[in-house]
């Protein structure tokens, strides 16, 4: 898959909640860091599976759309860093989630994320 198709795939998966179709983007040993969510990392394929399937489970919150606000290439051809905004619905309440990913992607896998969030709207989100 190209990048194009990957950060395409990754939004199809947080839109549908699908822990499966986000984690089978990685590679085996794949690394995704939240540097802003106090969050620990999911280290590996399977880690990442378990950690969204649990955090995706727990909320109620729908996500009715994500939207790539941006797709900016970078010096070194493995690496792209998007913009998106999240739109989800918490319960009557609908709130704009900001973000950022950085995205190492090799051979078509997705080898590592750094997953910018807007924490403030997140907890909005989990509220």
């Amino acid at each position: 898959m190209s990048m194009e198709e990957i950060v395409t795939a990754f939004h199809d998966a947080m839109l549908h909640k699908s822990a499966d179709e986000l984690a089978d983007l990685y590679a085996e040993d794949g690394l995704h860091e939240f540097p802003f969510g106090g969050l620990p990392p999911y280290n590996g394929r399977e880690e990442i599976r378990v950690g969204y399937r649990a955090s995706w489970g727990a909320t109620p919150a729908e996500v009715k759309e994500v939207r790539r606000l941006a797709l900016h290439r970078t010096e070194d051809p493995e690496v792209v860093v998007v913009e998106q905004s999240t739109y989800v619905m918490a319960g009557d309440r609908s709130i704009t989630v900001p973000g950022l990913l950085v995205l190492r992607i090799r051979n078509g896998e997705i080898l590592h994320t750094r997953d910018y969030m807007d924490t403030s709207a997140i907890a909005q989100v989990r509220g």
